[in-house]
C-alpha cells in the first residue's frame, strides 16, 4: 500500500512505511493555537509529564498534516527516503514559514536525509577533524539545500543537495584547517600545485622543477614559489612536541636553533662604527690593540713607546667620548 497523502490520493512513487518519527524540535503546549488543543486522553487527563506532552504534540501535528507514516530514520532505505522526501516537500510548499507545522516538516526532512550528510562526510574521513564535527557542518549544508530546493524543477533532492553539503564541508576545512591564514588564491594554488606535481612526477619519474610546474599551470615561476611557500602554512608542529619513539633526537625546539649571544651587542657595534671612524689614528690603534688583539696596557705602552699610565688616560678619554656619543644618538 502506498503512503497516504494530504488529499487522500496515493502517490505511486512513494513506498509504505510504519511509524511516526521523533520530533526534532517540539513546540511548548502554551504556544499552540486554541484551535489545536492537546488530546487530553493521550495525557491520561493530566498533561503534566513533559514526555507525554511531547508525544501528544507530535501525534496532534501528525494528524493535522496528514503525513505518511514514517519508520525510524535508520530503517528507511534510500528509495523510500527519496519518495517520502517528495511528499514532505509538497506539504512544505503549502505551509507558512515560521509556523510549528512548517518547522515539524522541515525538521523531519533533515532527519530523513541525514544519510546524505554521512555519505558526504565519509569522503573526508582521513582529515584530522573529528567525524562528528564534519557531520555537523554537513548538516548545515543539508539545511541550506532544503531551504532552497524547489520540487517543480524536476531535480531529485539528493542530486541537488550533495554539492551544497560537500561545499559546506570544504569551506569548513578551508577556513579552519590552515595554521596561518592565507588568501584564498594561494589556497587554491596550493591544490593546483599538488595535483600538477603528482602528474608530472609520474610522467617524468622525478620531482618536477619550478619551471616545469609553471609551464604546466601556465603561470610565472614567482607564483609557483609563492604557492610553495604558502603550503608551509597549512600545517604547523608544536615546538614542544615529543619525538617519535624511534627518534633519538629531542623536541623540535632543541633542534631548530640556539641562542646567539653575539647578536646582543650587534646594535652597539653598528652604532660605534661611525664614532670610531672620527677618532684620531692613535686612539683607534689603542682601541684595536686593547679590544681586538687583547693586549694589556703595559704591552700597548711598549708597542707605542709611551707609559702604561699614559695609555690608561688615553683609553679612558676615548671610551668616555664614545659613550657620550652613544648617549647623544639615543
Amino acid at each position: 500500500m502506498s503512503p497516504r497523502l494530504a488529499n487522500g490520493i496515493s502517490d505511486p512513487a512513494d513506498t509504505q512505511v510504519a511509524t511516526a518519527p521523533a520530533v526534532p524540535e517540539q513546540p511548548s503546549p502554551d504556544s499552540l493555537p486554541d484551535s489545536h488543543p492537546l488530546p487530553t486522553d493521550a495525557l491520561g487527563g493530566d498533561p503534566t509529564s513533559a514526555e507525554q506532552i511531547a508525544e501528544a504534540v507530535e501525534a496532534d501535528l501528525f494528524d493535522q498534516l496528514q503525513l505518511p507514516e514514517i519508520p525510524p530514520y535508520d530503517e528507511v532505505g534510500p528509495l523510500d527516503a527519496r519518495a517520502l522526501s517528495k511528499t514532505l516537500f509538497r506539504r512544505l510548499e503549502t505551509l507558512e514559514e515560521g509556523t510549528h507545522e512548517y518547522a515539524y516538516v522541515r525538521n523531519t526532512l533533515v532527519e530523513l536525509n541525514l544519510a546524505l550528510v554521512k555519505f558526504a562526510a565519509s569522503r573526508f574521513r582521513s582529515r584530522s577533524e573529528p567525524m562528528e564535527d564534519i557531520v555537523q557542518v554537513g548538516t548545515i549544508g543539508l539545511i541550506k539545500a532544503i531551504d532552497r530546493f524547489e520540487l517543480d524543477r524536476g531535480v531529485e533532492f539528493p542530486t541537488f543537495a550533495m554539492p551544497t553539503i560537500v561545499g559546506e564541508i570544504k569551506r569548513f576545512f578551508r577556513d579552519t584547517s590552515w595554521s596561518v591564514r592565507v588568501p584564498r588564491r594561494l589556497q587554491e594554488l596550493r591544490l593546483d600545485l599538488a595535483k600538477a606535481g603528482d602528474e608530472l612526477a609520474q610522467k617524468l619519474d622525478r620531482a618536477p622543477t619550478v619551471e616545469e610546474l609553471a609551464q604546466r599551470l601556465k603561470i610565472s615561476t614567482e607564483e609557483v614559489v609563492e604557492g610553495m611557500a604558502a603550503s608551509n602554512a597549512y600545517t604547523a608542529s608544536s615546538l614542544d612536541a615529543q619525538p617519535e619513539e624511534d627518534d633519538t633526537e629531542g623536541a623540535l625546539a632543541d633542534r631548530i636553533g640556539y641562542e646567539d649571544h653575539g647578536l646582543e651587542g650587534i646594535e652597539y657595534v653598528e652604532s660605534l662604527k661611525p664614532l670610531i671612524a672620527e677618532l684620531p689614528a692613535r686612539d683607534r690603534r689603542i682601541l684595536s690593540l686593547r679590544f681586538v688583539a687583547n693586549m694589556t696596557q703595559s704591552e700597548i705602552g711598549e708597542e707605542l713607546g709611551i707609559s702604561q699610565m699614559h695609555v690608561s688616560r688615553l683609553l679612558s678619554r676615548t671610551l668616555g667620548k664614545l659613550r657620550k656619543g652613544l648617549m647623544i644618538e639615543e
